[in-house]
């Protein structure tokens, strides 16, 4: 499949979000791969984009990265909203585990960086199960604290990876990458949430029919209550998008 010289954009709330399918998406990895780098993807959902609303910070990280894929339906429903039409959903852990099936052809070299103590490297045994030929070079629990940057970003370079997947959680994840994808000599960077824990089985995704009907938010809500502050993000993403006027 060939890829446009720059995907087409919308800009929702200040955050841009690319137009760009799955199969796409996979395409401008290999492009960066092939360029080297760094190159930072995001995985924009209403959470991301009611975060930036107050923290500058996170905005200017989602305003300069290389492609912010649209994972949500509440994005592609603003979109709309706006009268555009982002074609498709390109969910953060749908999109590890295509990145990886392609990795197990191509060779792309990756790097697990993140969650709980052991996740990492229990994902990569699991990833190794499933693809025997894929070449994942490291994998590492760490910790966003930037004292420890210096150290990890070392680990990391050593390996030189082609993909850094980082499971810190956002916005932590995506702020990490922006500080350091440079120095680790990583030619994409993307941050994956919770893609490692949904590896291992730790945590369990929503059924396909939820996923297809765009609402994996409110399993996840059944599972984790606790969880219910940052859904508080949804109907304020809804009311603010209602109100724009851009």
């Amino acid at each position: 499949m060939s890829v446009p010289l720059a995907p087409r954009s919308i800009r929702i709330l200040g955050v841009p979000v690319h137009d760009v399918t799955a199969a796409e998406t996979l395409d401008w990895i290999a492009r960066f791969v092939d360029e080297r780098g760094p190159h930072q993807l995001c995985t924009v959902n209403p959470e991301f984009i009611m975060a930036a609303q107050n923290d500058a910070e996170f905005m200017h990280v989602l305003n300069r990265s290389a492609l912010n894929v649209p994972d949500g339906v509440g994005v592609l429903w603003a979109a709309r909203r706006k009268g555009r039409r982002l074609r498709e959903r390109v969910g953060g852990s749908d999109l590890v585990a295509q990145i990886t099936d392609r990795a197990a052809v191509t060779g792309w070299k990756i790097f697990l960086l993140g969650a709980a103590e052991g996740v990492a490297e229990q994902a990569a045994a699991k990833l190794r199960m499933r693809h025997p030929n894929i070449n994942i070079v490291g994998a590492f629990a760490g910790s966003p604290s930037i004292d420890q940057e210096n150290d990890i970003v070392t680990r990391i370079r050593s390996a030189t990876p082609d993909i850094l997947l980082v499971a810190y959680g956002a916005p932590k994840q995506d702020k990490w990458i922006a500080r350091n994808i440079a120095r680790t000599g990583a030619a994409v960077a993307i941050g994956v949430g919770g893609s490692l824990d949904h590896i291992v089985g730790k945590q369990k995704r929503a059924p396909k029919w939820m996923q297809r009907v765009g609402l994996e938010w409110f399993y996840r809500l059944l599972r984790e209550p606790r969880r219910w502050r940052r859904q508080l993000a949804l109907p304020r993403f809804v009311w603010r998008v209602l109100r724009d006027k851009d």
